[in-house]
């Protein structure tokens, strides 16, 4: 918790005491049920949590957005900015069923009001939203591909709708043709070592007239 409040100093009484659930809960669920790696699970505020939270150092969503995880997994990033974001409405999708009963376990448990789940892969999904938040579930042109159609075409955040994209390496190759993408590197934000390499890739969505 003292890594997230040297980053995040003006979290509220209740969101102080959802983040600091999440050691327990995850551990308690990741002995049944293993979406967090052994070797993270100790880390889990520093490889989850905060790396989420990553987004929130690129964005103040604006109350009301909708925002999509696709991929979310254990809940990554999508539970921690739900917690971050309480005005803000958040979908997270998984393909597999086991990660989302972890999912909604959490959930449930921190009293998350403006979250649901879907299993589902995300091609199946008809809502639209305002971003579309991952950790590196592929490669950026089958993402875009995977969530073409789901963005809505109205602004009402300070970056314009699209992807937001946790990333690590060197993504020249794979956002080459991507002209109006926007690269921020964590360790602008950030000054542990794990963040050396790893990015939030802002790619906004185009519309036709």
């Amino acid at each position: 918790m003292e890594l997230l409040l040297k980053y995040f100093p003006k979290l509220s009484e209740i969101q102080i005491l959802q983040f600091q659930q999440l050691e327990r809960l995850y551990k308690e669920w990741n002995s049944k049920i293993n979406v967090v790696s052994r070797k993270d699970i100790d880390e889990l505020y520093l490889r989850h949590v905060l790396h989420s939270l990553a987004i929130a150092k690129i964005i103040s969503f604006s109350d009301g957005s909708k925002i999509m995880d696709v991929g979310t997994g254990g809940g990554f990033p999508g539970i921690p900015l739900a917690i971050m974001f309480p005005n803000c409405d958040f979908h997270l999708v998984d393909s597999i069923a086991k990660k989302l009963k972890v999912v909604d376990n959490v959930v449930e448990a921190l009293g998350l009001s403006n979250v649901k789940t879907t299993h589902t892969r995300v091609e199946a999904v008809t809502d639209t939203y305002d971003f579309i938040v991952s950790r590196a579930v592929t490669a950026m042109p089958a993402f875009v591909k995977w969530t073409k159609g789901k963005i809505q075409k109205q602004h009402n955040n300070t970056l314009k709708n699209g992807i937001l994209y946790l990333k690590g390496g060197d993504l020249t190759e794979e956002l080459k043709e991507y002209k109006t993408v926007k690269i921020y590197n964590l360790p602008d934000f950030f000054e542990e070592d794990f963040f050396e390499t790893k990015k939030v890739v802002h790619l906004p969505m185009k519309y036709k007239q």
